[in-house]
């Protein structure tokens, strides 16, 4: 069985989609990390709605380390996140090409 040109094109644009997903849930998760390693006010609204945004993003990951400092906490956690979105969306997108 062939595969048509539009089928190729499909299959492709699903995969850069599902990328262009783990890239964005992956800045995100950055993102949050930068702000707490530059000290943002955590009583701001826009740090209040990156946090929004990454902690469920997070997934398993937070409190799967214990560390003393806060921000060294934060970039294993988060960092791990980020790490976990790109390679697993990463290998969709390998699998719908």
């Amino acid at each position: 069985m062939t595969i048509t040109r539009s089928h190729r094109s499909t299959r492709g644009s699903a995969a850069r989609i599902v990328t262009g997903i783990g890239a964005l849930f992956a800045i995100i998760e950055v993102v949050f990390i930068l702000l707490n390693i530059l000290g943002a006010n955590a009583g701001n609204a826009f740090y209040k709605f990156v946090q929004s945004l990454a902690d469920p993003l997070a997934l398993f990951f937070p409190g799967l380390f214990s560390f003393e400092n806060f921000t060294t906490q934060v970039i294993i956690t988060y960092g791990l996140a980020a790490v976990f979105w790109l390679v697993v969306t990463g290998l969709i997108a390998r699998l719908l090409r």
